[in-house]
């Protein structure tokens, strides 16, 4: 989806779509999923098979989109288990992990097991997603997909929200480069980056606040903020935003922390205990997002 588009009216829905795309996929755990299929009179084609040494792909795609999907989700789980030594390289069982690719936003419409609007999902123990045709980032949605797939599947990290789309927001939007991705590396053209120009901030916390540019800490942690269809950009800015000051802000002063609480429940007192304060924490934080800001711009 070009970024031109969201900003029209008649698109409006799709934003909300997003969110509630990626606010749920996580939880959406159903009967396993053959990775060769969307649903029959819709489908279109038969899919070709790819194999990786840790993924089975089933894609629509051409012969060049499949492998540069490939080559981006191999790209992940080395970061991922470089970032996280102590996880497993696949899963207990033994199986690759499965994905499916579409040819186009169209194509995975057509065959979208989800929300009629959803651009991607995970569905234990399949991700799918659509290459997007055109974009500068065309493997962005299956990213952000397949780190919740890590997550879930190998890591077996907190469920909290704030963590688990934090991390698959921070992966998702890192840049490849040379094969390599580079977590925390800024790309440009993955959601959510592409918002943050957007994102009209004073200066004053507490006035952002109380005109609902920020949602604050507390309300993201705890889950107590606003409709998350209202402020779907401002939720994963957030998001991913926390997870990157955590890991890096101050030389990664609050890395350490991170790790520890993707191995519990993510809850505000788990948080002040291993970080701080939740509002002397804000405030750094606030300021670390602000430079995120001007530094796209």
């Amino acid at each position: 989806m070009r970024r031109t588009v969201w900003w029209s009216l008649s698109a409006a829905m799709v934003t909300v779509a997003v969110a509630w795309l990626i606010v749920t996929h996580a939880s959406h755990v159903a009967p396993p999923a053959s990775p060769s299929v969307g649903r029959t009179g819709t489908q279109e084609g038969v899919a070709s098979r790819r194999t990786t040494a840790h993924y089975a792909i089933a894609s629509f795609a051409t012969a060049k989109q499949t492998t540069q999907i490939a080559d981006a989700v191999e790209a992940l789980h080395g970061a991922f288990l470089e970032f996280f030594p102590g996880v497993p390289s696949q899963r207990p069982d033994g199986r690759k992990l499965q994905l499916v690719l579409y040819r186009d936003q169209a194509h995975f419409k057509a065959n979208n097991r989800s929300k009629p609007w959803a651009e991607a999902y995970y569905r234990p123990p399949t991700c799918f997603a659509y290459y997007a045709v055109g974009e500068r980032n065309p493997y962005h949605w299956m990213l952000h997909e397949a780190t919740h797939q890590l997550h879930h599947e190998l890591a077996g990290f907190s469920r909290a929200q704030w963590l688990g789309e934090g991390l698959a927001s921070y992966f998702g939007a890192s840049r490849i480069a040379a094969g390599t991705l580079m977590p925390g590396t800024v790309d440009a053209g993955a959601y959510p980056i592409w918002w943050l120009p957007s994102l009209a901030l004073s200066g004053d916390l507490d006035q952002d606040i109380a005109q609902r540019r920020i949602i604050p800490l507390r309300a993201l942690i705890e889950g107590t903020g606003p409709p998350i269809a209202q402020q779907v950009n401002l939720y994963h800015i957030e998001f991913w935003s926390l997870t990157h000051f955590l890991l890096h802000h101050d030389q990664g002063r609050y890395a350490k922390a991170y790790r520890t609480l993707l191995e519990g429940d993510g809850s505000l007192a788990e948080f002040e205990a291993l970080v701080g304060p939740v509002e002397r924490v804000q405030v750094e934080w606030y300021a670390h997002l602000r430079a995120q800001v001007s530094a796209l711009r």
